[in-house]
């Protein structure tokens, strides 16, 4: 099993979670993260850690977001890894929480 970044990581993109990450399986996007679902140990130190709640065990996926574990898989082959905690986006706070923000992930 393993964790899936969310639709609410959209345009949020708070980092805390890379930190507490042992295997290094978190990537990074313009305006998303995702989570390599090979890689990730199920270890669950990252959904705490996120403040947008964006994070969920794969079986507790939200049904209207099951679409995002095949997201998750296929951008993680192609962005870049982080492991370092980043300064989130200005506008953050802002767009946590909003919902409909699916067509403004940037690839």
């Amino acid at each position: 099993m393993t964790f899936v970044v969310g639709e609410n990581c959209i345009k949020c993109k708070f980092t805390d979670c890379v930190e507490v990450c042992p295997v290094d399986c978190f990537y990074e996007g313009p305006n998303f993260l995702v989570i390599h679902p090979d890689e990730c140990i199920d270890c669950a130190l990252c959904e705490p850690e996120c403040p947008a709640n964006a994070i969920f065990s794969e079986d507790e996926l939200p049904a209207d977001q099951q679409d995002f574990l095949a997201l998750n898989t296929e951008l993680a082959q192609i962005w870049p890894n982080i492991t370092l905690r980043k300064a989130a986006p200005a506008d953050a706070e802002e767009w946590n929480g909003k919902p409909g923000k699916r067509e403004l992930l940037e690839r």
